[in-house]
């Protein structure tokens, strides 16, 4: 297994209320070029979790951090303009998130917990990752 330092929380950028599937975003990182989805992990608007990449795998989610990481993603992150960095997480999203981040932590003791934008001039993940 790898070693794992961080735990970094990501969204889709996607309008509030819009459902999408691990499938959806490994077509989109395909399409940019990645060999798989970025993520290690996504969360969708009804709390469940999916597995994308698998964890045993380095991500493809945050440049110069991905070989000591794990990428946590949840469905969301806009406005319903689809342009305005919003906090949309569904109330299961938030128990889900949590209970995931939890469960890393015990598997990886010492590993931090950041917000993509911890690392990147970006909103993503549209809150404040603590």
């Amino acid at each position: 297994m790898r070693k794992i330092d961080d735990i970094i929380i990501h969204c889709t950028a996607t309008a509030e209320g819009r459902d999408v599937s691990v499938a959806d975003i490994r077509r989109w990182h395909k399409a940019r070029g990645f060999v798989d989805v970025g993520y290690h992990y996504v969360v969708y608007l009804d709390g469940s979790v999916h597995e994308g990449r698998p964890l045993a795998q380095v991500g493809a989610h945050c440049r110069g951090h991905n070989a000591h990481s794990v990428g946590v993603c949840y469905v969301g992150g806009l406005a319903a303009d689809g342009r305005t960095p919003k906090d949309t997480r569904t109330a299961r999203q938030r128990v889900a998130l949590e209970a995931l981040v939890q469960l890393l932590r015990l598997n990886f003791p010492g590993a931090g917990v950041h917000g993509h934008n911890a690392y990147a001039a970006k909103a993503c993940p549209c809150y404040e990752v603590k």
